[in-house]
């Protein structure tokens, strides 16, 4: 009789998918469900209730931070684990505000993953050494930046998310260019980047969910 917790995996590339199970399986853990896509592991984590979820975070139709976003909504009691590529600031800052349970990348060895299981289904949370190092040495202090930006600041970065030129902004908010420039300015300053728009958009596609 095993004392495996009850565990579901997804993810949507199907040997990756296939070669996690076949792990986990040969390690001992009981996978109850293989699913390839978002909205149907939500479906079956609903339908199944399993003690841990584990799950990429991009996926066809759901995102593994939307499907623990709707879980939790849900007050389903499963609980997550986020085996991802992504080393990005972006996601783990995304990570880290949903409190999510365990966060272990995959190019870790497996041990990684195991050590991450057994904590999670003690109560405890796991998240790999370079995450604590990220959310410590980079994503705290960019948060940080962040809350110096004034309200108007962040409508002008709202409109850059948006990809709107400084005139398409002006216009839509009745100001002068002129004054659009200067918001970009001190933006700029404030969040410490490089004086060049290329820098201010890879920034707002990783931060703008914390504004």
């Amino acid at each position: 009789m095993t004392l495996s917790p009850r565990i579901l995996i997804a993810d949507d590339h199907p040997m990756l998918l296939r070669g996690l199970e076949d792990t986990l399986k040969f390690n001992g853990y009981n996978v109850i469900a293989s699913l390839s896509d978002g909205a149907t592991a939500l479906q079956m984590i609903k339908e199944l209730e399993p003690d841990i979820a584990i799950l990429d975070i991009e996926m066809p139709l759901l995102s593994g931070f939307e499907i623990i976003q709707k879980a939790r909504l849900q007050e389903i009691k499963t609980k997550f684990i986020i085996l991802t590529s992504h080393k990005e600031k972006g996601f783990i800052a995304k990570a880290d505000q949903l409190q999510i349970d365990g966060y272990v990348l995959k190019d870790e060895p497996f041990e990684e993953l195991k050590n991450c299981i057994e904590a999670v289904r003690l109560g405890n949370c796991f998240y790999s050494n370079s995450f604590t190092d990220i959310i410590d040495n980079q994503v705290k202090p960019e948060l940080a930046r962040i809350k110096q930006l004034s309200a108007s600041e962040k409508i002008i970065l709202g409109f850059i998310a948006k990809e709107l030129s400084s005139k398409d902004i002006a216009q839509e908010l009745s100001i002068s260019i002129r004054t659009v420039q200067k918001h970009r300015t001190n933006i700029i300053s404030k969040l410490e980047l490089s004086e060049n728009e290329v820098a201010l958009k890879d920034w707002v596609r990783e931060f703008q969910q914390f504004l």
